[in-house]
């Protein structure tokens, strides 16, 4: 995960001081990527903790289509209830986007796209529906993602538009090449690169010293994520279909969410 340290270390020697919506304020970059051979190891950061439990129920909630916290409370994940009304609704959010933008269940989709037409240069998903975005708790920080298959390996490109990059990248990456991997899975190919694109990528005021903690600890050797079994459809995965082995990271960093 030198990658994704090295991205801190560039914001804090590059990056602008900047307002923001939550009034805390900024560090940061326009235009930040990263690339992570999954064949290296899965990755989950080693120089902080990052709570894998809320990073599968997130994504298995995403892929339901669900847009109400009670999936994630009942499973202790509690990293949307910030943003969520009283009974729990978060608004047309990435689940509703994702299965149902404007009549297009943009999953279901892709998965056929790739099974029939592997070449394709169209094989991308947007949470960022322009109509919706008004009535969502949050607007979408990761927006879009495309996949390309090549030499039997398929590879995932992500832009998100805002990067918390103490908090909210860490989660992010694991997520996305989580999800990488399982569409790998239901569709008989092997995972190939993730590819992480930012643009707006920051650190937030009161992280410096978080950041500060974390850039002074030694990275340890990536783990490796397995999936136990392919099922028939990339929405039939369960919780339990995924093990992790070999993350031994440094102790969890605290720091407060930016709302």
């Amino acid at each position: 995960m030198q990658q994704y340290l090295d991205g801190l270390r560039y914001i804090l020697k590059h990056g602008t001081p900047s307002d923001d919506r939550t009034g805390t304020g900024t560090l940061s970059v326009f235009g930040l990527s990263m690339r992570y051979d999954l064949a290296d190891g899965f990755p989950l950061v080693t120089t902080k903790r990052v709570h894998l439990k809320s990073v599968i129920h997130e994504l298995l909630w995403f892929l339901s289509g669900d847009t109400n916290i009670a999936y994630l409370k009942a499973n202790g994940v509690s990293i949307w209830d910030e943003w969520a009304d009283a009974s729990g609704d978060l608004g047309p959010v990435y689940g509703k986007q994702w299965r149902d933008f404007g009549g297009v269940d943009q999953i279901a989709t892709l998965v056929a796209q790739i099974k029939a037409n592997p070449d394709s240069r169209r094989l991308i998903v947007s949470a960022w529906n322009p109509a919706d975005v008004p009535d969502m708790a949050l607007p979408p920080c990761h927006t879009l993602w495309q996949v390309r298959v090549l030499a039997g390996k398929l590879h995932l490109q992500l832009y998100q538009r805002s990067a918390d990059m103490f908090l909210g990248v860490p989660f992010n990456i694991a997520s996305y090449a989580l999800l990488q991997m399982m569409l790998a899975r239901v569709c008989g190919l092997e995972p190939g690169t993730f590819v992480h694109t930012m643009g707006d990528a920051h650190i937030y005021s009161n992280h410096m010293e978080q950041v500060t903690t974390q850039l002074g600890r030694e990275p340890r050797p990536l783990p490796q994520m397995e999936i136990l079994r392919r099922p028939d459809s990339i929405f039939d995965f369960t919780y339990d279909d995924f093990r992790i082995h070999g993350y031994d990271p440094h102790p969890a960093i605290k720091a407060p969410v930016a709302v």
